[in-house]
């Protein structure tokens, strides 16, 4: 009898042994706000009836969707579009909870920056050729600039959040643009969705922005290289940074950029208080959060201060930042404390 006992445990050892489901990694891939998206978890068995990964790649597909028709400036019906054509000044509009969630992080940040970050920009950044209407590489006159500048400020949009939150703008032809937050809040989302379904380690990436928790296949944490820019568009690893249960997001201005007629490279990110391009010698900006819509924020707003600015302001608000400086041909590194402590703590 006890010989037959320790033959069936063994045989029920073994039959557990062969249930047991080995971990993977599950890569997810597809477009969105006008870049790419890749999703990477680990199914290690834990999550019972978890959806097939073509089913969960559906069900972030349709986030995403629902993220652009209430946030993309390309879509003409989208919740963003549609406040921007209203030309009444003082109607309270009223917009989803999602879209409310981004404006009060834009105004947060807006205030946290000390102005530098400013969603209202759009119709300069239109102006010099970075919106939705494109334009030929030509530097607007005087003029042109003056007008357009009157119509921006984030003093000029009123948010009410309530159970049915709304939206006001004080002039009529102010244009609101999301995009230096709203893939950041996209990422947020995808992680969210992730995490209710009870997957704990993943990776979400969003046109380079990037949240992670948990473990990456190996058991380590997700770790993704920072690179340094080469203006001839050749990278080379500068530094790796762990991301546990972080938002990532960089923001720099030598990849998307023109010239005007006479050669010289205009950045895309506006400057709110100079109403012209960025003009200084920070090539990039790393920013860790808690959220990958603030660090998306964040880096947008700090990349237009300055290094010399945003460093200060980065050991005011104990934020993790990371610089990379343009001296002359050469590149060099700079950290925040926060920064450091916690590439350093791992």
């Amino acid at each position: 009898m006890k010989l037959k006992a320790l033959l069936s445990f063994a045989i029920f050892s073994l039959f557990l042994t062969a249930c047991e489901k080995a971990p993977e990694q599950i890569t997810l891939q597809g477009k969105t706000m006008g870049t790419t998206y890749t999703v990477k978890y680990i199914d290690n068995g834990e999550v019972k009836n978890l959806a097939s990964s073509d089913t969960i790649k559906s069900e972030l597909d349709q986030l995403l969707i629902e993220v652009n028709n209430q946030m993309s400036t390309y879509q003409q019906d989208s919740e963003i579009s549609r406040f921007n054509q209203l030309k009444q000044a003082n109607q309270a509009v009223e917009i989803s909870q999602d879209f409310a969630k981004v404006v009060e992080e834009a105004i947060r940040l807006n205030k946290m920056t000390e102005g530098a970050l400013d969603v209202t920009v759009g119709p300069l950044v239109n102006l010099w050729g970075f919106g939705p209407d494109k334009r030929l590489n030509k530097i607007p006159s005087d003029e042109q600039i003056k007008e357009r500048s009157s119509y921006v400020g984030i003093d000029k949009i009123s948010l009410k959040t309530d159970s049915k939150p709304t939206l006001t703008k004080s002039e009529p032809n102010l244009y609101l643009d999301l995009s230096s937050i709203a893939k950041g809040f996209g990422v947020d989302k995808l992680s969210e969705h992730l995490e209710k379904i009870g997957l704990s380690n993943y990776l979400v990436e969003i046109g380079g922005e990037l949240r992670g928790k948990g473990k990456n296949l190996q058991g380590l944490d997700w770790r993704i290289a920072i690179e340094q820019p080469i203006m001839e568009q050749a990278q080379s690893v500068q530094i790796t940074v762990p991301l546990h249960n972080l938002g990532m997001a960089t923001s720099g201005n030598y990849r998307n950029y023109f010239e005007d007629e006479n050669g010289n490279r205009l950045s895309h990110i506006i400057d709110p208080q100079k109403l012209s391009p960025v003009s200084h010698n920070l090539a990039s900006i790393t920013v860790l959060a808690p959220t990958t819509m603030t660090a998306d924020g964040l880096s947008t707003g700090l990349f237009v201060l300055g290094a010399q600015k945003a460093l200060a302001l980065a050991e005011r608000e104990k934020l993790a930042i990371f610089l990379i400086v343009k001296s002359g041909d050469k590149f060099e590194t700079q950290m925040s404390s926060e920064f450091k402590k916690l590439t350093q703590s791992q």
